[in-house]
């Protein structure tokens, strides 16, 4: 399932996250990429050993666990730790899929959260690719899309202004998309009944099958 999810992050806290990364010392990208995926990967990124990215995945990674949409959507077991990434001018970072493995997790979901405004780069989408065809996401800053790591993306070239994004992967209680999906339907459902009918017959119903299809498929 791909999925939008909007203002993940304040404008305080956004203000406070630029305000950081106005200092942050950045390296080359390429040093987190892939074997294969370092060949078309061309961004800079905040400095793995330094404290202002411990900093910012503190406070970028609490944003993300506290949104209830992302939990509902993304069944997160465990995150990775985040990477913040910056493209200039004539920076992109070409067609690839991410690893199946970090560090110990399996990533089932891949986000991105955006820290600039659209309006402040040019170019720069986020492009998923699918059989159906291919989408692209300039989303507004604080705002964040998730989708199944499975799909190959790019990020077109930035032909003016800066992109400032943060990346993570997830691995989910439910590893397949479709059962995520099923039941992220099922919790719109049950929160749509309840607000209707409060605690009725049927809510909980609902809520005892949305729950053991979770036991059944959770791992």
């Amino acid at each position: 399932m791909l999925i939008q999810i909007a203002d993940v992050l304040s404008p305080d806290e956004l203000d406070e996250i630029r305000a950081t990364l106005a200092a942050a010392p950045f390296e080359d990208g390429r040093a987190t990429a892939g074997w294969s995926a370092r060949l078309v990967k061309d961004n800079e990124q905040v400095r793995e050993d330094s404290a202002t990215l411990r900093l910012l995945r503190e406070r970028i990674a609490a944003a993300i666990r506290r949104n209830p949409v992302f939990e509902a959507a993304v069944r997160p077991k465990a995150l990775t730790p985040l990477l913040v990434s910056r493209y200039g001018v004539g920076r992109s970072y070409g067609s690839h899929v991410d690893n199946p493995l970090m560090g110990e997790l399996r990533t089932d979901v891949s986000f991105t959260l955006f820290l600039a405004e659209p309006e402040q780069y040019e170019g720069g989408e986020l492009v998923i690719e699918s059989p159906a065809g291919e989408e692209a996401y300039k989303l507004p800053a604080g705002h964040l899309v998730a989708y199944p790591t499975t799909a190959l993306h790019r990020v077109d070239p930035v032909t003016a202004g800066e992109r400032l994004v943060a990346v993570g992967w997830a691995q989910s209680w439910i590893r397949d998309a479709a059962r995520r999906e099923i039941l992220f339907d099922l919790e719109a459902a049950k929160r749509d009944l309840f607000e209707r009918e409060g605690k009725s017959a049927a809510f909980d119903l609902l809520a005892k099958s949305a729950a053991n299809l979770v036991r059944m498929w959770a791992e």
